[in-house]
């Protein structure tokens, strides 16, 4: 049932009704935290973002949006996962632009989901550049390195959250890493 109301509540919003945003926020707090320390769990200790801040940051990101077209509540978690990769991608453009490329940003490394290692923000930036790209070829592809590299999500949470099947996720993975591995070398 907690699917259905946070799914009516997102359709309420999307219609223009603001009093639901409170309602929203409290429903999907957890969640969206959950996401969020999954993101920033290799951090740097000293990094300025916490988990709190990512997740206000997406959040607002989110209602704030002219045109929200959210089909459920799965839905609203992609493009969640998705507005916290693009704030940690313009973080670490910002950093590289300031010329400091001996920072670094743990993030999962795209071989090993669950393998934790840093990644210059370079990397975060030829990454998403690469994903850009990729997009151009497969949405879903896109979506299914947005649950894994940046949400940390299992192949089973990322099925569901995608609404497909756990074979698909997998052959999508696999598909997705060996292709962004072969433009990041490129």
């Amino acid at each position: 049932m907690a699917d259905l109301d946070v799914t009516r509540l997102l359709m309420d919003l999307e219609a223009g009704d603001r009093s639901v945003f409170d309602d929203l926020l409290r429903r999907v707090y957890d969640e969206l935290r959950k996401l969020a320390q999954a993101q920033l769990r290799n951090e740097r200790a000293d990094h300025t973002l916490n988990a709190t801040g990512l997740v206000h940051e997406a959040y607002l990101k989110l209602v704030d949006q002219r045109a929200m077209n959210w089909k459920n509540r799965a839905h609203f978690f992609g493009a969640a996962s998705n507005a916290m990769r693009r704030i940690l991608v313009d973080y670490a453009r910002s950093k590289s632009t300031k010329k400091r490329s001996g920072h670094k940003v743990g993030l999962t490394n795209v071989g090993e989901a669950e393998q934790a290692v840093e990644t210059s923000f370079e990397t975060v930036v030829a990454i998403d550049q690469a994903l850009e790209r990729l997009g151009a070829i497969n949405g879903r592809l896109v979506q299914v390195v947005e649950a894994r590299y940046f949400a940390g999500l299992t192949i089973k949470e990322t099925a569901e959250a995608l609404g497909v099947s756990h074979a698909t996720v997998s052959d999508d993975w696999r598909l997705a890493r060996a292709w962004l591995q072969r433009e990041l070398d490129a």
